[in-house]
């Protein structure tokens, strides 16, 4: 089997040709419920840094940490990142997604577009422990009636996650890995010759228990 970062290395040319992905990015962005701007979001699986952008743009946040094990992801994201961000706020490392490379209870927001799939439930609770009590996560996992990836992306889809079939299904992956108010919608299918709907989830760390 190719590995992983070698696949989405070669994949990286032709990655923000797909609107699909930029679609999801802003859709869970932009779903977030939050009250004050972020002080830190976490971008995992950041490819060119499509969510990162977004996030940039929409929640202000005071600095954002974008990781992917892509090198080439990763470049195209820093060259657009000459007009997207040219305060720097945002970190982009090279480095696996799971575990993140955090302090326990740092992060406001984690973000993951289009990639839980291939990351498994370990990254849910490593989301967990990253986030801050009452912190927001947001994710999106593709829909099993329309999940037909080729053979080389198949053999890294993470073996211990049911690609989910409806909202109840998709949620159930956030409860399950310990996270509450867990809410879900479906995409549109994208445009083209098959349709691609997934699901967008949000849900959010326990809140610290009253001493």
């Amino acid at each position: 089997m190719q590995d992983p970062a070698t696949a989405f290395d070669a994949a990286s040319d032709t990655y923000d040709d797909n609107p699909h992905h930029g679609t999801i990015a802003e859709a869970l962005v932009r779903g977030l419920r939050l009250t004050i701007p972020p002080a830190l979001v976490v971008d995992v699986a950041t490819g060119t840094g499509v969510a990162a952008f977004a996030a940039l743009r929409l929640l202000a946040p005071e600095r954002v940490v974008a990781v992917d094990i892509a090198s080439r992801m990763l470049d195209r994201a820093r060259a657009k990142a000459v007009h997207e961000d040219p305060a720097g706020r945002v970190d982009w490392r090279l480095a696996r997604a799971v575990p993140l490379d955090l302090r326990d209870g740092r992060a406001d927001v984690v973000l993951c577009a289009s990639s839980l799939h291939f990351l498994g439930a370990a990254a849910l609770h490593d989301w967990l422990r990253v986030l801050r009590p009452g912190g927001q996560v947001a994710f999106s996992i593709p829909m099993a009636d329309d999940f037909h990836p080729s053979p080389e992306f198949r053999r890294m889809v993470a073996a211990h996650l049911t690609i989910p079939s409806d909202a109840a299904a998709a949620t159930g992956i956030a409860l399950e890995a310990g996270f509450v108010a867990a809410r879900a919608e479906t995409t549109a299918p994208a445009s083209g010759d098959r349709p691609r709907r997934a699901f967008l989830v949000w849900a959010a760390a326990p809140a610290a228990p009253r001493l």
